[in-house]
């Protein structure tokens, strides 16, 4: 998915502008869906692609939304990220390329992986599963 900086500006929120299109990241504990338990699924806020399912989300305590799993393998892209002095795995969306967070091999769960993505990058249905 292809758009110039200004659609991007003119479609999605100051914050989701940051967050989705300049690899910002949102204050720990403030995410919408942080904390959310709801049945459903969880879809890119820049191009409405689904990526995650609240079957795999869980309170890893780090004040983000984290998953275990992502629902199809395709709907993310892995990319090392060295920035910070750190080295970290960020996750993009593979439709419109927009940041979404980090992984982690650290979740509590059997996949051992903690996607921990921020609220804003996100758009919940509810009706979905």
């Amino acid at each position: 998915m292809q758009k110039t900086d200004d659609q991007w500006k003119r479609e999605l929120t100051p914050e989701q502008y940051r967050v989705l299109r300049e690899k910002g990241t949102e204050v720990p504990f403030s995410g919408t869906y942080n904390l959310l338990n709801d049945d459903g699924m969880y879809h890119c806020a820049g191009c409405g692609a689904v990526l995650f399912s609240s079957e795999g989300k869980f309170d890893a305590g780090c004040g983000w939304p984290s998953f275990d799993r992502v629902v199809n393998s395709d709907s993310v892209k892995l990319i090392e990220d060295r920035s910070q002095g750190m080295v970290r795995t960020e996750v993009v969306c593979a439709s419109c390329g927009g940041h979404l967070g980090h992984l982690f091999d650290d979740g509590p769960t059997q996949t051992g992986k903690r996607f921990c993505i921020n609220s804003t990058a996100l758009e919940f249905n509810k009706t979905e599963l």
